[in-house]
């Protein structure tokens, strides 16, 4: 089996926290759910340096609007490049077979009749609280959401959502792993294997549904 891993980020503050600046978010929580040991994991800020390791070695990263929000984030933590890694965006692929970008929870609940647990916007709330544990099951249970729609989708090639009428409409998508070319390969020597230190930056970011480059549709 690959040794994939879907993961998923919570953040400290709101995209107006920050003046839409990805420079300045700063992550709560990081969570990933790893196929090699049928775990999941997660990981606070302060614990970022025991997460690059596990990315480093993965064959595939899968998230959702991870190209977008979750990636550029971790980047100011990390200091190699992680879009050398083999990456599944799944809300990418979706935009790719519908034409719009769907929420994970409208493609959770017309695919698998399951909800997401909460928002990023409440987790945010939960980090000024300072609730991190509420924070890592909420995180934890979003990428769980997302495991159970890739593995539907790569089982079955398609999806469902539901459309603007109330209608259940399936859609193809092909999550099939695709093997990385020679140019790829060669680029992972970008990658600080086992690196060590992880960047704080000085100020922080938001909800994967508050982005203002790309417009989520219910």
């Amino acid at each position: 089996m690959p040794n994939e891993i879907v993961f998923d980020i919570e953040t400290q503050n709101t995209f107006a926290d920050v003046d839409n600046d990805f420079k300045k978010f700063k992550i709560s929580c990081v969570s990933i759910y790893q196929y090699a040991t049928d775990t999941y994991t997660s990981f606070k800020e302060n614990e970022l340096s025991k997460l690059w390791p596990i990315l480093e070695k993965a064959d595939r990263i899968i998230g959702y609007n991870s190209e977008h929000f979750d990636l550029p984030i971790l980047h100011n933590y990390y200091l190699g490049d992680l879009s050398v890694i083999n990456h599944l965006d799944i809300m990418k692929k979706v935009n790719e077979s519908v034409g719009i970008r769907l929420k994970l929870n409208s493609i959770a609940m017309a695919t698998l009749d399951m909800e997401k647990s909460a928002d990023g916007l409440q987790a945010i709330r939960w980090w000024k609280e300072g609730k991190i544990d509420e924070i890592i099951k909420y995180c934890e249970q979003d990428v769980k959401v997302t495991k159970e729609i890739y593995e539907f989708g790569k089982t079955n090639k398609q999806l469902f959502y539901q459309n603007l009428v109330g209608e259940i409409v399936p859609f193809a998508v092909n999550f099939d792993l695709e093997v990385a070319d020679k140019g790829a390969s060669a680029n992972k020597k970008n990658i600080n294997l086992l690196t060590v230190l992880t960047v704080i930056p000085s100020e922080a970011v938001a909800d994967e549904g508050s982005s203002p480059i790309k417009k989520i549709f219910f």
